[in-house]
């Protein structure tokens, strides 16, 4: 006899971002670009970018202590935590573990994820699974990123791109029908040379070498990412939609990862959705890596357009490449 798994979702979301606000005027002081150059190509007019004794744990816990109030839940209630960041702290221990040491959340356990900007789906897949299986019962997920950190600064291809923050949500049981109601994960493995990191790991560890053939910053072939995103950010909502019994019709808003506005566009088209249910601030913030959706999904909440029993879908892709969706109906 098969367990029924009971309903699982968000409680509650908040966002933490840098107060340094880098401009496009800022950037065209930097490299060989300009305002009308980067908003054309990307939406982008800003980003914001860490100070220097900030870390991606900082930016977390300050999310989540905003999560944690929106939904009610002290710190040591929280029974796990899950962070999605490729720019942790350090290589261990985990980010989640110094996020849990700096909310007081002592009796969660901890631990990180790396899927790249996809990461915070992946995260929430898990929150709610781990929820709805009865184990646990209040699960902080986190999306969290420093990516000004490894970004080259003299490539004015990949600069303009990128920002930091952190997003997150706390999940827990929530009523019949609402919730997560269905998700969709996948990669390519074998397309991970497009966006990666070349140096640091086991792989290439660090040496003077490195260092000084720019190794250790972001390497994206940015035609091939684009039209993997293109095409799959379509293809993974349309199969979460499908899990659920629903189309593109029954989504109420649309909250995709904030990488550009063209490829939001893009999926937008495919989907067939109006503009006024696609929910969009890459122009405040840039890419953000996994902190993009949860930002994004808390600031859609804030400002009043997501209402409860709204269809909500979130969808990503990133590096890996990995993509994820989820659909969700909102509220307790």
């Amino acid at each position: 006899m098969t367990r029924k798994l009971r309903a699982a979702g968000i409680w509650g979301t908040g966002l933490a971002v840098p107060e340094r606000v880098l401009t496009n005027a800022d950037l065209e002081k930097m490299v060989d670009t300009s305002d009308e150059w980067i908003t054309t190509r990307t939406g982008i007019k800003e980003r914001r970018i860490a100070a220097d004794d900030e870390a991606t744990s900082d930016l977390a816990a300050a999310a989540a202590r905003h999560a944690l109030t929106e939904a009610g839940v002290r710190a040591e209630e929280l029974d796990l935590i899950i962070v999605a960041t490729v720019t942790p702290d350090v290589s261990f221990p985990a980010t989640a573990c110094l996020v849990q040491m700096k909310l007081g959340a002592a009796n969660a356990a901890t631990f990180d994820l790396s899927a790249g900007c996809s990461g915070f789906v992946y995260a929430l897949d898990m929150a709610v699974r781990a929820v709805e299986s009865g184990a646990y019962n209040r699960v902080l997920a986190v999306g969290a990123d420093i990516l000004s950190r490894i970004t080259d600064w003299t490539d004015r291809s990949t600069c303009v791109l990128f920002g930091d923050g952190a997003g997150s949500a706390v999940v827990g049981p929530v009523s019949e029908g609402r919730g997560l109601l269905a998700t969709d994960l996948g990669a390519e493995g074998a397309s991970g040379h497009l966006l990666t990191l070349p140096a640091g790991g086991s792989r290439k560890p660090a040496s003077a070498e490195t260092i000084q053939s720019r190794e250790h910053f972001i390497l994206m072939q940015g035609n091939e990412v684009f039209k993997f995103a293109v095409r799959i950010m379509g293809e993974t909502t349309q199969t979460s939609l499908k899990k659920c019994g629903m189309g593109p019709d029954d989504i109420d808003v649309f909250v995709p990862h904030q990488a550009n506005i063209r490829i939001i566009e893009a999926a937008r088209k495919r989907l067939g959705l109006p503009e006024e249910k696609v929910f969009i601030n890459v122009q405040s913030y840039g890419n953000t890596s996994a902190a993009s959706i949860p930002i994004a999904l808390d600031e859609a909440f804030r400002s009043g357009k997501i209402k409860d029993d709204d269809i909500v879908a979130l969808v990503g892709f990133g590096a890996g490449l990995t993509w994820a969706s989820a659909i969700l109906r909102w509220g307790r």
